[in-house]
């Protein structure tokens, strides 16, 4: 099989109108939603699929030079065209290379749909039929808004529930308890804090993160997600060393040598990665490995669309759930749904919903992906330029535009 074609889309859905959402040290504003859907074909007519980042930079990528780089190659064996382009185009880019991992995804459906095979066999050989999903949404709200969202997820099926606080410490706190009067003991609660150390001077202080962290804790949340800057390993160590409560990280690790530190620093109990923009499957076979020889477990981050969902659980199968124990599944507020805000694309790039059940998703044993994408939603959504949401922080006063990459805290630029 030759490769004839190798394309990026990037797709996007605005909101009806500007979402402004108050934090403790600022607003954001979101105006709208972006993804981006990967094709490759090949000469005997099967055709490939991948999610990637919502990111104009990666898209050149991918248009100038991954896909020269592809076209014209002979589809044997993924890892080899991989290597090849490694020591290649791709010598010494980083960045570069996650924009080529995200591709291979669209590579490797392709190989298991000429071998008849499921994507998690050809891959790895998957060892469970399932994986337990988290319903993801929870953005800057009131206390009580947070509590009632985290019974209505509930209520969908789903046996976790994460959100995002930034209220300040002591309704941060007072959060997290009515969510967990909310739902009862049986719920898992989340508790993502990143925006913590995107308030400006408003971030809250090692000490106050401790303070909180202890006050949280005896309302048992499964983990707290990214309470402190994510480059600073050892200020996790130090935390994680106090045995409050379980800690996250890993979705703005910038390359595999932060997670080894990451993992080696005893500074989390969950490792978390995003296939689309962080090393596809090629960083997360080799990240497992290590996650359960450190006897730690793994988290998917998945902010995007149900490709994205569905990708990333092909990969997650293929380990236990004593090691891949979360695939992360956003809750958009279509149909009158809970969540966090509409993002129809989401659903509509794949033809039939996901298969999910009592919060599991069920992942095909068909050929490939398993699901058939829908390419009509590449003309129902189309590209609209710019940052898809903005920060203002009070202190020091800013307003940083967001665009890009999740991985990457800010790539963007300050406009104020």
């Amino acid at each position: 099989m030759k490769i004839s074609e190798v394309k990026a889309f990037l797709l996007s859905f605005p909101l009806p109108q500007p979402l402004r959402l108050a934090f403790y040290g600022g607003e954001r504003t979101v105006l709208k939603r972006d993804a981006m859907l990967i094709r490759v074909k090949v000469s005997s007519g099967l055709v490939g699929y991948a999610p990637g980042p919502g990111s104009e930079r990666v898209y050149e990528w991918i248009r100038d030079v991954i896909a020269p780089f592809l076209e014209g190659m002979t589809l044997a064996d993924p890892d080899a065209l991989r290597v090849r382009f490694e020591t290649g185009p791709g010598s010494g880019n980083t960045e570069l290379m996650k924009a080529y991992c995200a591709v291979e995804i669209a590579l490797w459906d392709i190989f298991a749909k000429a071998r008849e095979m499921p994507m998690s066999e050809a891959i790895g050989g998957r060892v469970r039929d399932r994986i337990r999903l988290y319903g993801s949404a929870g953005m800057y709200q009131p206390p009580e808004k947070y509590a009632e969202e985290a019974a209505a997820i509930a209520a969908l099926g789903f046996r976790a529930y994460k959100m995002r606080p930034a209220l300040g410490p002591d309704e941060d706190v007072r959060t997290v308890r009515l969510m967990r009067a909310a739902v009862g003991p049986a719920i898992d609660l989340m508790i993502d804090a990143h925006t913590w150390w995107r308030m400006g001077d408003r971030s809250y202080s090692p000490e106050t993160v401790e303070r909180v962290a202890g006050e949280m804790s005896q309302y048992d949340p499964l983990w707290l997600e990214e309470p402190l800057p994510p480059a600073d390993h050892q200020a996790y160590a130090e935390l994680h060393a106090k045995d409050l409560l379980p800690l996250a990280s890993g979705e703005h690790e910038p390359s595999e040598e932060g997670y080894l530190d990451l993992i080696d620093s005893d500074g989390v109990d969950y490792v978390q990665m995003d296939v689309c923009c962080q090393g596809g499957f090629t960083q997360g076979r080799r990240l497992f490995a290590t996650i359960a020889r450190r006897e730690l477990r793994f988290a998917f981050h998945s902010w995007g669309t149900g490709l994205e969902v569905l990708a990333a659980a092909h990969l997650g199968i293929c380990w236990p759930d004593t090691v891949v124990e979360w695939l992360e599944y956003p809750c958009y507020s279509d149909a009158g749904k809970p969540g966090m805000y509409p993002f129809p694309l989401a659903a509509e790039i794949l033809k039939e919903p996901l298969r999910i059940e009592r919060g599991e998703l069920i992942v095909p044993r068909e050929p490939g992906l398993g699901m058939e994408v829908n390419e009509a939603a590449i003309e129902k959504y189309p590209w609209i330029p710019g940052p898809w949401s903005y920060f203002r922080i009070d202190y020091p006063a800013q307003t940083l535009a967001v665009v890009g990459d999740h991985s990457i805290p800010w790539e963007g630029r300050s406009i104020a």
